[in-house]
Order: C-alpha cells, then sequence, then structure tokens
C-alpha cells in the first residue's frame, strides 16, 4: 500500500448518518484506486441511546467523553485522523477538554467552506433541533462570510420530531419529505440560495434533484473530504475538539 494513504476513523453517533459516510467514502474511492478499493477505514460506534438524556439536559460536557472513548478506539485500531458525521455532536466535540486521540475534520467547517465556494450568501440550515439552534453552523458560515437562516419554530419541531422519530432508525416518509420539501420552498422565499443538510440523515430524504434549493449534502461531504485526507491528496487536519476558532489559522500537518 502506498505510503500516502491514510488510515480514516469514523466517529459514528447515529448508524443511518454513519452508514452513509462509510458507504460514500469507499465507494467515491474506486474512481482513484479502481474496482473494490478504498483507503483503510474503521467505524466506532457507541449507542447514541447512552447520550440522548444528555442532549436534552444540556449536558455536552458527558457526550464530549463518550466519543473521546470512541476517538481513543480508533486510534487503537490504527487510525491515522477521524471525522464524525454527526452535525449535532460538534456542539460537543467543540467543548473545552483534552485533547483528542486523533487530530479530526469539522463538518460544518467543510460545509461552510463550500458554501463559499458556490458563491452563497444565505443559507437555510436544517438539522436536529439542537443544531438548528444551536452556535456551531452560524458561527462556521460566518467565518466565511455567508449568514446561517433557520425555520420558524413550528417548522423546528417538525424537523426535528421526523429526525428522531424516523430518519435515525431508516424510515423515510413520503409525508416527511413533503414537508421538508415545503420548508426549503419557504425559505427560498426569505432569499435563502442554498439548504444546509446537517442532519446527517436528510440527504437520505431529501435529493438535490428535489430540493428547491441548491443542496449542501453535509454527509457526502465530509466523506469526501476524507477521502481527500486518506489519499494523500489534501492535508492532514489538526483540530483536535475544542473551540471552533482552534481551526481558524492553524497550519495542516
Amino acid at each position: 500500500m502506498p505510503a500516502q494513504r491514510r488510515h480514516f476513523g469514523i466517529l459514528a453517533h447515529s448508524a443511518e448518518g454513519a452508514a452513509l459516510c462509510l458507504r460514500t467514502f469507499c465507494l467515491e474511492a474506486e474512481k482513484y484506486l479502481g474496482d473494490h478499493m478504498h483507503p483503510d477505514v474503521s467505524l466506532d460506534c457507541i449507542a447514541m441511546g447512552h447520550s440522548m438524556p444528555l442532549w436534552d439536559a444540556g449536558d455536552y460536557a458527558p457526550i464530549r467523553a463518550i466519543h473521546a472513548q470512541s476517538v481513543e478506539r480508533l486510534a487503537k485500531a490504527g487510525a491515522e485522523f477521524f471525522a464524525c458525521p454527526d452535525n449535532t455532536s460538534h456542539i460537543a466535540l467543540e467543548q473545552p477538554g483534552p485533547d483528542f486521540a486523533l487530530p479530526g475534520l469539522h463538518i460544518a467547517q467543510i460545509v461552510a467552506a463550500e458554501a463559499a465556494r458556490c458563491g452563497m450568501r444565505k443559507v437555510a440550515v436544517l438539522g436536529t433541533r439542537y443544531t438548528m439552534e444551536g452556535p456551531v453552523y452560524p458561527q462556521a458560515l460566518s467565518a466565511h462570510g455567508v449568514s446561517a437562516e433557520i425555520p420558524d419554530a413550528p417548522e423546528r419541531n417538525f424537523i426535528n420530531s421526523v429526525i428522531f422519530d424516523e430518519l435515525v432508525k431508516g424510515d423515510f416518509r413520503d409525508a416527511a419529505r413533503a414537508g421538508y420539501l415545503e420548508i426549503i420552498e419557504r425559505m427560498k422565499k426569505q432569499e435563502c440560495d442554498g439548504v444546509a443538510l446537517v442532519c446527517t440523515e436528510i440527504p437520505l430524504l431529501i435529493s438535490a434533484d428535489a430540493s428547491p434549493l441548491p443542496v449542501l449534502d453535509s454527509t457526502r461531504l465530509l466523506a469526501r473530504a476524507a477521502l481527500q485526507v486518506a489519499l494523500g491528496r489534501a492535508p492532514m487536519p489538526v483540530w483536535r475538539g475544542g473551540a471552533f476558532e482552534a481551526i481558524v489559522g492553524a497550519k495542516p500537518e
């Protein structure tokens, strides 16, 4: 195996989103390496059920500790860097604490950079209630000169309930799809010029072709960015958890 290939570790939180990240990473690698070939990849998943009461309580430090355990296990499996294809998890990953055992890609940084590259100026943010109402995406988008817009409260409740009652369980319903598309259409009328699908499972429900707005597919963007690192075509990340500002201006390895 060429020395420049790097072992990728996936820090999983929800099964569906992590599976999409893994599948995208492996299949897209074939474009570079040929049929059935991809860089080494490991996935570690501690059941999301352990964290759900903590999310509801806003107690993020113990969630960070759970994720840190996953990163340690990935490091022991031989991974050289990690990424977490769960947007909400980045609220916990950004909390103060010891450095993670591996450097990691930051999903919101990747999505925000893509929004800027595409010339977007105002992006609708669809994700869990924690993500939509939290600081991760407004901060990341703002750092790239892009503003964030979130749905109104009843719409946020609908989006959140669909995620936890249906999507994370692999249940993708036409009624949910229609409801999401209606919300995106309304956000378009509010002069959004793109929509960030920043719950890992939403891209399994809403396709780019069906969306009234250009789509930022956080899961696949992250997987493709990880693939470029694993192939040695992009520098190693330097972020090891903590404040988003730690990424800005950091020198890649």
